[in-house]
């Protein structure tokens, strides 16, 4: 403990939200744990934006929709300025307005929860939790600032070494399948792999990415605006093709099953595994009596362990390759170092590089 019977290492929290209401039960609510506290709030951008210049927080949970300047423009704002800060999105926009959430993980936001529209509903015990857990975690991220995503020109800059690296791998034999899983931080570092994946890659590869029901169709629609490859979001009875990427529903876990000689998604409706659904473990464990010549696991950031025990499970039955995102590039080290610990790890390499050592493992047509 530390003077003022604050927690040592207390967690400085600036809160942003244009309900006085809002902002109060907000407050209590973090305010309740001993981690955290609220030192400073703020009803718009503007205001925010005068707090971040002239103070330093260890986190900050944002509001979509203000008035005088909305969180979007704030993180614009904030890029523009090159003012550090870690940021949770909280807003009711962030379920039916799937694109504007991930507008604001393009942005930099860390994270998101959905937040009832009534702020009495935001009392409930669901709520909370979850609202704690993410600002744990965005508060202890790695990412020291709001960082923009990879631009279309950087992606289009890398299309050389993606080409030179292809024409290495034209040779590459065997039939395999490219399988990833990611969550916090995952939609941004999915947007600096899946764009860089030449459209004539020699398999399908399937993403299990950690976020809820109605975000993973916008997810894949962006992410196939970005692409050569084939980005759609899994449905049902899909038969894998190479050179398709395929993103698991949220709220479902996603299987890969052997039918006439194909291979077919099938969604299973187990509870949360590891605390999240979709669950990579179930993924990997699904191909585990596949005919698959060699399974190429990719674990990206993300919190939590989920992949590691069904990458056990998967090596254990078939020849399988395992790519590990680098520590400093990932905003969440927990499922990669989780991998890592588990001696699971066949290479560890940066954000930038995942996509050619994935062309290299599978070659190209």
């Amino acid at each position: 403990m530390i003077d003022g019977g604050k927690v040592e290492n207390m967690k400085n929290i600036l809160l942003v939200d244009d309900s006085a209401l809002m902002r109060r039960v907000l407050c209590d609510i973090i305010n309740s744990d001993e981690r955290f506290h609220v030192e400073d709030r703020a009803a718009n951008g503007l205001e925010a934006l005068d707090l971040l210049g002239r103070k330093t927080y260890d986190a900050m949970v944002l509001d979509v929709n203000m008035p005088q300047m909305n969180g979007l423009e704030l993180l614009k704002e904030l890029q523009k300025r090159k003012i550090s800060v870690k940021v949770m999105m909280a807003s009711t926009d962030t379920r039916e307005g799937a694109k504007t959430t991930l507008d604001a993980l393009e942005l930099g936001a860390l994270d998101f929860v959905h937040k009832p529209n009534n702020a009495m509903d935001c009392r409930n015990g669901e709520f909370k939790e979850r609202l704690l857990k993410v600002l744990a975690v965005v508060a202890e991220s790695r990412m020291p600032t709001v960082s923009k995503a990879f631009s279309v020109d950087e992606i289009r800059n890398t299309k050389k070494m993606v080409s030179l690296v292809s024409k290495h791998t034209a040779s590459v034999s065997g039939n395999k399948i490219v399988a990833v899983a990611s969550s916090t931080g995952g939609p941004k570092a999915l947007q600096a792999v899946i764009p860089r994946l030449p459209k004539n890659l020699k398999a399908p590869v399937v993403v299990v990415q950690h976020m809820p029901a109605g975000f993973t169709a916008s997810l894949a629609e962006r992410l196939d605006s970005l692409s050569e490859v084939k980005v759609k979001e899994a449905a049902e009875g899909d038969v894998l093709e190479a050179g398709t990427v395929y993103i698991a529903m949220g709220g479902k876990h996603l299987n890969i099953l052997t039918m006439s000689g194909k291979y077919a998604i099938h969604y299973s409706n187990e509870p949360s595994r590891e605390g999240v659904k979709p669950c990579a473990n179930y993924m990997y464990e699904s191909l585990s009596d596949s005919k698959y010549d060699q399974i190429v696991c990719v674990v990206m950031t993300g919190m939590g362990a989920d992949g590691t025990q069904g990458i056990q499970n998967l090596k254990a039955k078939k020849k399988t390759h395992v790519i590990v995102q680098e520590a400093s590039t990932c905003a969440v080290y927990g499922m990669p170092k989780s991998a890592v610990q588990a001696g699971l790890a066949n290479q560890t390499v940066p954000l930038e590089q995942i996509a050619q050592e994935i062309i290299m493992n599978v070659g190209v047509k």
